[in-house]
């Protein structure tokens, strides 16, 4: 007579979904992370809708606009007049960049206007800041 051996032995098993759920957890983490890390030397300011790339920029320089006609260099409160000098000590030569952040319910002119003391200071490009649509 043959005996049976009651119990088989189990090959072990990996199971993978404790695995996925870690690295999803990681991977949330670290957009969310990433995100809070973005800076911008500006004035709150409610942006326009729209799309855009993100800027790789090292050190930006930002003109604000805000909704009452105030221009700000950075966090540095500025007058049309006083734009121009400030902001050629501000920037710099091997990155002409400056950002425009400006606010929705600003008047349009007064962002040319700033901007072109801007191109009269060296600026070369310029990248307006935007809110992206949901």
């Amino acid at each position: 007579m043959k005996l049976r051996r009651s119990r088989q032995p189990k090959r072990g098993r990996i199971e993978i979904i404790p695995m996925i759920d870690v690295m999803f957890f990681l991977l949330a983490t670290f957009m969310l992370a990433s995100l809070s890390m973005q800076q911008l030397n500006s004035v709150h300011v409610n942006l326009p809708q729209g799309a855009a790339e993100p800027m790789q920029a090292k050190t930006p320089v930002t003109l604000t606009v805000t909704s009452d006609n105030q221009l700000f260099l950075n966090l540095t409160p500025v007058t049309l007049d006083s734009l121009a000098p400030t902001l050629k000590t501000l920037l710099d030569a091997a990155d002409p960049r400056v950002i425009v952040a400006a606010d929705s319910a600003s008047s349009n002119g007064v962002m040319v206007q700033a901007m072109i003391k801007a191109r009269e200071a060296g600026a070369q490009q310029f990248l307006i800041a935007v809110q992206h649509g949901r």
